[in-house]
């Protein structure tokens, strides 16, 4: 399997899972402002829409959106119990998450990174993500992860997409639950082995 990425990108999520499932996989670095991999490839001609990730399977297929994705990698491992079982409740709040992830907190992120977001919708758009901050703060009390005591991707998700709140300069201060939770996600070795990969923190961080 390839894995094209950019680094800190929402490809983080189902790079972390690949680490986490031990599956092997090539890592492509991707260019997105000139839609190039490292080696100058077309990347449009994997991804069409241009943003990362994309997945390559053995098969030469591609599967492109994250969600998707990482649950196709939990089903890959499942002694690795990174996704509860197909059909069964569990699976479903951890779609719930994924759902909840993207639409809420991963894609609320978005209009912080374009420079021609007005100031003053920037502010809504902060504003809205405290109140799902809020939210996920509570439910995190008293909890090791998103779905009890065992880490799942929508846990590897949840903690790729709150690292933008460093370079949006929003901050988690008022969220010791998702804070502590951020900080056992962090602590993985998998976790940091993906991000020292992709050049996001030095070896021995």
């Amino acid at each position: 399997m390839k894995l094209y990425y950019a680094p800190g990108a929402c490809s983080l999520s189902p790079h972390i899972a690949l680490r986490e499932a031990g599956l092997p996989v090539e890592l492509v670095k991707v260019d997105l402002k000139a839609k190039k991999t490292e080696k100058g490839d077309d990347y449009l001609k994997i991804n069409p829409n241009g943003y990362v990730p994309a997945l390559q399977l053995d098969d030469g297929s591609v599967l492109t959106e994250g969600p998707a994705m990482v649950q196709y990698i939990a089903d890959r491992k499942p002694e690795a119990k990174l996704a509860p079982a197909a059909g069964s409740m569990a699976r479903y709040r951890l779609q719930e998450w994924l759902n909840y992830i993207s639409t809420e907190i991963h894609k609320g992120f978005s209009p912080l990174f374009n420079p021609a977001t007005p100031d003053e919708y920037k502010k809504m758009v902060v504003d809205r993500l405290h109140l799902r901050f809020a939210v996920l703060d509570k439910y995190l009390a008293g909890k090791q992860f998103l779905l009890g005591d065992t880490f799942t991707v929508a846990d590897g998700y949840l903690f790729t997409v709150t690292n933008w709140a460093t370079p949006t300069k929003v901050s988690l201060d008022a969220y010791p639950n998702l804070l502590a939770y951020r900080g056992r996600v962090a602590a993985r070795p998998n976790v940091k082995a993906a991000m020292v990969a992709e050049g996001l923190i030095k070896h021995g961080a």
